[in-house]
């Protein structure tokens, strides 16, 4: 007879095991778990951006198609076979023109004075103590806390008095003073977080204060002033009801007023036009973003971590 082996009974885990091994499967467990998470997390993520990219493709997509496409009930969500005779029609529009050279020359103006004074005013505050100060930092969050609607009236009535009404000068003193609150509170974050010392060290090796302040601490608040630019720009160039109660002369408007000038109520709108000039107003603001987008993205994680 053939002996039979028996297969030898597994070795019995030690007492000094048994937690061991019940850690390393709730480890590998917990990972499998934080796997699927990140999984669904990027999933979420994409569906996010998807829909905040669609109705910019959308616009693109429109700008291409034309009237007859656009005014059928089936969606169309490839222009093929489209035109460009909407752009066209939007760059021969003298009024197109005139809007942006106003919005050009609005968004220069806002963008040098805004930065300016609220640059002077972050410094002022968080490198001096002086009496009133913390009367002004108050001061400035309770301006940002008032509706821009609840001063209209104020507003016409002082350009009005001062002849600034359908002027480049007035609208822009109305936006610098509504953009500088926020743009003087997130400067003031930069500065802050910037060591005095490093402009005392400048000082003992025999530069002056000036010296020392532009060589050593401008450079460090340079993706600050970046960051606020950008903040500005939006402001300026989207802007619509400060533009609207201001420039009350059709000859006198900014682009965002020029786009809804093309949204008549006594005719039918010709959505294509109006999607090409949404296009082409964008332009400028993709442009901007391409120049400053590495020196805004560092501003705005510096100013998180320095606050």
């Amino acid at each position: 007879m053939s002996a039979v082996s028996v297969p030898a009974p597994a070795p019995q885990a030690t007492p000094q095991e048994i937690p061991l091994r019940k850690a390393t499967r709730s480890s590998e467990a917990g990972r499998a778990q934080s796997k699927m998470g990140r999984r669904a997390l990027g999933v979420l993520a994409v569906v996010l951006a998807a829909m905040w990219v669609f109705p910019i493709y959308w616009m693109i997509n429109s700008a291409f198609l034309p009237v007859n496409k656009l005014q059928t009930p089936e969606p169309t969500f490839f222009p093929a076979g489209g035109t460009l005779s909407n752009f066209r029609r939007v760059l021969d529009d003298p009024t197109f023109w005139a809007a942006m050279r106003i919005s050009l020359a609005v968004v220069v103006v806002v963008l040098v004075a805004a930065l300016l004074f609220a640059f002077l005013a972050a410094l002022a505050v968080s490198r001096f103590r002086f009496r009133g100060r913390k009367g002004f930092i108050l001061t400035i969050l309770v301006v940002q806390m008032i509706p821009a609607e609840g001063l209209f009236i104020s507003q016409y009535q002082m350009l009005d008095g001062w002849n600034l009404v359908n002027k480049i000068a007035g609208l822009s003193l109305v936006y610098t003073a509504a953009i500088l609150p926020f743009t003087i509170w997130m400067l003031r974050g930069f500065v802050a977080g910037v060591p005095i010392e490093l402009e005392e060290a400048g000082m003992v090796d025999g530069l002056s204060r000036t010296a020392a302040f532009f060589r050593i601490t401008f450079p460090l608040l340079a993706p600050g002033l970046v960051a606020a630019g950008v903040y500005g720009f939006l402001q300026a160039w989207n802007e619509y009801t400060l533009a609207l109660v201001v420039m009350t002369d059709p000859a006198q408007r900014t682009l965002p007023l020029w786009l809804q000038g093309l949204v008549e109520s006594n005719r039918a709108t010709d959505w294509g036009v109006v999607m090409a000039g949404s296009a082409l107003i964008a332009i400028p603001v993709i442009v901007f973003f391409l120049f400053v987008q590495n020196k805004m993205t560092s501003g705005l994680v510096a100013g998180a971590v320095k606050g």
